[in-house]
């Protein structure tokens, strides 16, 4: 039987304050925790009118709080944009406060655009792109960090020992991230579990997961590659109405790829009142055709073929309904309903 598990952007909806956002991100993964998913993890997006999740550390303490059993991650923490040192002090504090329950993906890339990555760089554009050289080193020195060891490191005379929290007794679980067979390769290079990207790229998915496992060097944590597919999800009682909330995601993601202005997420009914060019709908329908967008049968069908074509054991849905006009501003009664309806 496949696993399921949620990843959650936090989106915010043209009817929604970021309050609102976080509130109805909380409800839906209490949902994912009731009806048995594996993980709920968190991405990282800055500047972005329409996704809310800016600090994954301090979304995942929010919801690992309001839940009980389900693991809680970062889906991913984009490390060029933060310290190591950092990055593992957080996420050690996290798997202290919730030991066996926290996951820290990381990725590669910024998930923003050059001027914030400027300014969360300390307006460094040299220190950024230093950043993503180092990328394998940081990854390491994380992974050394968390431990009830950490490291000691010479500083003129003296040798000093450097930790990220004071008395580990447990470290979380690391996943590479990525959308190209760069992060494939340092994956299986280091024994780390690998998530690619198929719900935001839908391509090279096969060729990535080939490669991160028929070269993977097994570690002491991880002696078996690790790894699961992502998918956008819209389920509903038809085929029809899912087909109408996924519009919203549709219209988003056609803004994102073509350098159109970024706006909230529309409402099921702002975005049916849209205009799209014939090129526009072709590409709409092109990029939803890799999602999973249907009925219950339908959606439990498609899943069963994605994780068979791919050999995986776990799918990790992101729940990309919108919501209707009147939604309660707290809730997307939608997206907890594709989560239901899948686990039923």
């Amino acid at each position: 039987m496949t696993a399921l598990s949620v990843l959650d952007l936090v989106p915010v909806r043209s009817d929604q304050t970021t309050g609102d956002a976080i509130a109805a991100s909380r409800s839906l993964a209490q949902v994912a925790d009731e009806a048995g998913y594996t993980r709920y993890w968190v991405a990282e997006h800055h500047n972005m009118p329409a996704v809310a999740a800016t600090n994954p550390p301090v979304i995942i303490a929010m919801l690992a709080a309001a839940t009980s059993r389900i693991k809680v991650g970062s889906g991913g923490v984009m490390l060029p944009n933060h310290a190591p040192l950092v990055v593992a002090e957080q996420f050690a504090l996290l798997e202290a406060a919730y030991p066996g329950r926290i996951d820290l993906g990381i990725g590669r890339a910024p998930g923003t655009d050059p001027l914030t990555r400027y300014v969360l760089r300390g307006g460094s554009a040299e220190s950024a792109d230093e950043a993503v050289s180092k990328f394998p080193d940081y990854v390491e020195d994380i992974r050394t960090l968390m431990t009830s060891d950490g490291v000691e490191l010479q500083i003129g005379p003296r040798r000093q020992p450097l930790r990220a929290t004071p008395s580990a007794r447990s470290v979380a679980d690391i996943w590479l991230l990525g959308s190209s067979d760069y992060s494939a390769r340092l994956a299986a290079e280091k024994g780390l579990p690998y998530v690619f990207a198929h719900h935001f790229q839908g391509e090279g998915t096969g060729v990535a997961l080939d490669l991160y496992r028929s070269s993977y060097r097994p570690s002491p944590e991880y002696p078996e590659p690790r790894t699961f597919l992502t998918v956008n999800a819209v389920v509903a009682e038809t085929e029809e109405e899912a087909r109408r909330q996924a519009l919203p995601n549709i219209l988003m993601m056609l803004a994102l790829r073509t350098g159109a202005p970024l706006l909230p997420q529309r409402l099921v009914e702002e975005a049916e009142a849209v205009e799209m060019t014939p090129d526009q709908r072709a590409f709409g329908q092109a990029m939803s055709s890799k999602w999973v967008v249907g009925d219950p049968e339908q959606a439990r069908k498609q899943l069963a073929e994605l994780a068979g074509e791919y050999g995986v054991d776990e799918v990790m849905v992101h729940p990309v309904a919108g919501a209707h006009a009147g939604t309660e501003a707290t809730a997307s009664p939608n997206r907890e309903t594709t989560l239901r309806l899948l686990a039923a």
